[in-house]
């Protein structure tokens, strides 16, 4: 039987298998049928909510840190790596979704197996979507620690906190991971058209939770209706009001690209604007004519404004957590400080989801680990004619 032969069968085998498989039973099977490929011992690692480790799959409570492991330099650099002798890491990635990694032993020259290895990572991140929405034992492997209520209620609503095409990338992180209270982010794709959303509800408690649920619930609803900008943006401030008596409100950014064109289309409720980043650079504020805050019912509508960007461009949402951030001595974060950690993960060759990242472990260090508020960051980079590779390691 030819390498290619195995590969087959042994793809073919998961997959006839996985049917009726549950989350729980998925590293057992990885690892039965990557040994007809010849990939003995195979083990998956999941990465926990903050990516700061790697948790074993199906066996104990083995962690690997994704700082300073071969393990974690495959899962940070999306590439396979050697671990020692003919033990393999490769990374597991839905779309560019870092789930984690899986490892091997190759038994021959491990370069022999590589492309057995990627094909049996990929299989298995598929396999692991299609299963953790039904199991909480991927909640358990993913927490550190207990979650806090309005965490609990936002996290659901998050789409994944990475994708791309070959036209436009897109990355968030968010922060702290287990209390977040009143932020979100949301994007979905249409025909030459991709839908982004920033929102920052007021507090950091429950009812934050709840005001970022609705606020989100409403832009979707309205979105998928054909609304523009504007019209969603005022279904949100009503649905707001209606549900807290005006006493509760969000800020947010909605905008809107044309992957064909670079147009960016944008309102702005209350919030932060975007900062422009081109070559290397922070060149310049995205600013637009703000609104109100929604919730309020002002009825005082909001205009959108529109930016041709630059193939390569990249914009940043974010909410003020991370600009205001504060350490023992009173000083901000600042935009400076944000807009030049971004360029230069870009600069050492990171990919987008590791530079925020690397972001937020220095928002997290600035505040000594314990944020006044949630910090919440939204990437998008349109790619053009260039067709760039380089932002998510693909």
């Amino acid at each position: 039987m030819t390498s290619s032969d195995a590969a087959a069968r042994m793809l073919a085998g998961l997959l006839e298998a996985s049917h009726l498989a549950t989350f729980d039973g998925l590293a057992a099977l990885v690892a039965r049928h990557g040994e007809t490929a010849g990939l003995t011992d195979a083990a998956l690692y999941l990465a926990d909510l903050r990516e700061e480790n790697l948790v074993r799959m199906g066996e104990g409570d083995e962690r690997l840190a994704v700082d300073g492991t071969a393990a974690g330099w495959a899962f940070r650099n999306v590439e396979v790596v050697t671990g020692g002798r003919s033990w393999l890491w490769a990374p597991m990635l839905d779309g560019t979704e870092r789930l984690g990694v899986l490892g091997a032993t190759a038994g021959e020259d491990p370069t022999e197996a590589v492309a057995r290895m990627r094909a049996l990572a990929s299989l298995a991140a598929l396999l692991i979507v299609s299963k953790r929405p039904h199991s909480d034992t991927y909640a358990a492997l993913a927490r550190s620690r207990p979650m806090s209520l309005p965490a609990e209620v936002v996290w659901p609503l998050m789409p994944p906190l990475t994708f791309a095409t070959k036209d436009f990338a897109v990355a968030a992180a968010m922060e702290p991971a287990y209390d977040i209270g009143g932020d979100a982010v949301d994007y979905a794709q249409a025909p030459d058209l991709l839908h982004l959303s920033v929102f920052d509800a007021m507090g950091h408690d429950q009812s934050a939770g709840l005001t970022v649920a609705v606020a989100v619930g409403a832009c979707r609803n309205t979105r998928r209706r054909g609304a523009d900008l504007p019209e969603i943006a005022d279904a949100v401030d009503v649905a707001i009001g209606r549900q807290f008596g005006r006493e509760r409100f969000a800020t947010g950014l909605l905008a809107r690209l044309r992957p064909s064109t670079g147009v960016l289309t944008w309102v702005n409720r209350g919030h932060p604007p975007p900062l422009l980043l081109r070559q290397g650079r922070w060149l310049t504020t995205l600013r637009c004519p703000p609104a109100p805050p929604m919730g309020f019912q002002f009825g005082i509508p909001a205009k959108d404004c529109r930016y041709q960007l630059e193939p390569g461009d990249r914009v940043l949402f974010y909410t003020d957590g991370i600009t205001e951030a504060r350490d023992d001595e009173g000083r901000e974060f600042g935009l400076r400080r944000f807009a030049d950690l971004v360029t230069r993960g870009a600069a050492d060759g990171y990919p987008a989801p590791e530079t925020l990242r690397r972001l937020m472990r220095a928002v997290l260090d600035h505040q000594r680990g314990r944020l006044q508020d949630d910090a919440t960051v939204l990437m998008l980079e349109w790619r053009g004619d260039q067709r760039r590779t380089l932002t998510l390691g693909g």
